[in-house]
């Protein structure tokens, strides 16, 4: 558990005051051990300590800093206080790459919530060689988006090695079952995108590209434009009706980065989609087709100005979410399924309970700080602007684990 070099600080919540914030501090008050040192960090010190006093007697000597996310100053003392930076403060394009920065400059270890593909490619391009240099792991989507999907194919992965059963190639993620509530982050960043796709050809180009967070795009397959929604379909493989699964957009994208930065050790020949699974039958038709037909008439509203503010009105806001009793009754579960380049098959089952955009999330983002902060000595040795699965890989796993989530993966044939 050490944690080397001399800073006030282990892990700092940035981002403490806003909904999701709270609930990562409060799961590290809880969660943590005794001697890790956690602080709040946000923009109003007033609003920090009404929340310190929230969190009951244990967070009593948890320190504040006030740091404004356009602040470049302030956000490089607070990184420089710290070993680990955890924020939640979106949408991270227009609030995350000062921070960003100001991590890689100060050698500190970053883990976010970040959906936004835009935002990850231009951490990319602007520090993954710096970040390299430093040592530094920084690591984004570190919640429902894209931890249970990244470290899925992870032990897909491991479990196929371990038996020499060739390499992975067509790989389908199916959502089970999924009881949450919509995130106003998650909207306010399809809003965001859809704007600023609307305004810029490469943008664009960026956001339709399947291997856009790729670190070397031309050894990359060329499978042209991928659509956004995955259609109503009857997937005779997997034996049930298919339709679109909305964190699919940045899932797909992390875990191909995730094979390129290995060495492409998934396979070269490694194919990766995500889908919500209706069963089979009329039933399980009628509902894939309402999803399709519900996410693209919201993907087609978020981009149409004029009635921007009906939507605004009825859906809800970044800084909001849903009560206790719906995040504890809020659960996911999702299996990630592989056919192998020896005809073998594989299955990874991933559940966990809570609201997956809130409650789950924030053990996942909790525990990868906690990773970053104390299990240096076990982690991939590996640094720039990483993955879960490349930055934490397994020891993230078996955090999870300990938290109460499931992971597992084995041969079905």
């Amino acid at each position: 558990m050490a944690r080397g070099g001399k800073r006030d600080l282990d892990i700092v919540v940035y981002g403490a005051s806003g909904f999701a914030g709270r609930l990562v501090a409060k799961y590290l008050v809880e969660h943590a051990p005794k001697d890790v040192r956690v602080g709040l960090a946000g923009r109003s010190a007033a609003k920090l300590a009404d929340i310190r006093r929230g969190l009951g007697p244990k967070a009593a000597d948890i320190a504040l800093i006030e740091a404004d996310s356009a602040d470049s100053d302030a956000l490089l003392a607070m990184a420089q206080s710290t070993h680990v930076v955890a924020t939640t403060v979106g949408p991270y394009w227009i609030n995350g790459l000062n921070l960003v920065g100001a991590c890689v400059e100060a050698g500190t270890h970053y883990a976010d919530l970040t959906g936004e593909v835009l935002f990850e490619r231009a951490s990319i391009d602007r520090f993954d060689d710096a970040a390299r240099q430093a040592g530094v792991r920084i690591v984004h989507s570190c919640g429902f988006d894209s931890i249970p999907s990244d470290l899925g194919v992870l032990l897909l992965h491991e479990a196929v090695s371990a038996d020499g059963a060739g390499d992975m190639e067509d790989t389908t993620l199916v959502v089970k079952s999924l009881r949450g509530s919509l995130s106003g982050g998650t909207i306010a960043t399809g809003k965001l995108e859809a704007d600023l796709a609307k305004s810029n050809r490469d943008h664009r180009k960026v956001i339709a590209d399947p291997y856009a967070l790729s670190p070397d795009r031309a050894e990359e397959p060329s499978l042209g434009p991928e659509k956004p929604f995955v259609t109503a379909q009857y997937d005779s493989e997997l034996r049930t009706w298919v339709g679109p699964f909305i964190m699919a957009t940045i899932n797909t994208r992390a875990v191909r980065r995730s094979n390129a930065l290995q060495g492409w050790e998934y396979g070269r020949r490694f194919r990766y989609r995500e889908v919500t699974g209706f069963g089979d039958g009329p039933t399980g038709a009628v509902k894939a087709g309402a999803m399709t037909a519900g996410l693209g008439t919201m993907a087609a509203a978020l981009g149409f100005a004029p009635i921007r503010p009906l939507l605004d009105r009825a859906l809800p806001k970044p800084g909001e979410g849903p009560s206790e009793k719906l995040q504890r009754e809020g659960r996911f579960k999702i299996e990630i399924h592989t056919r192998t380049s020896t005809g073998a098959r594989y299955v990874a089952k991933i559940a966990a309970p809570g609201d997956p955009g809130y409650a789950a999330t924030a053990v996942m983002l909790g525990e990868a700080a906690l990773c970053l902060a104390l299990d240096q000595a076990s982690l991939p040795k590996r640094a720039g602007v990483l993955t879960p699965a490349t930055a934490m890989g397994l020891p993230l796993v078996e955090r999870l684990r300990a938290a109460g989530h499931k992971y597992e993966a084995h041969r079905v044939d």
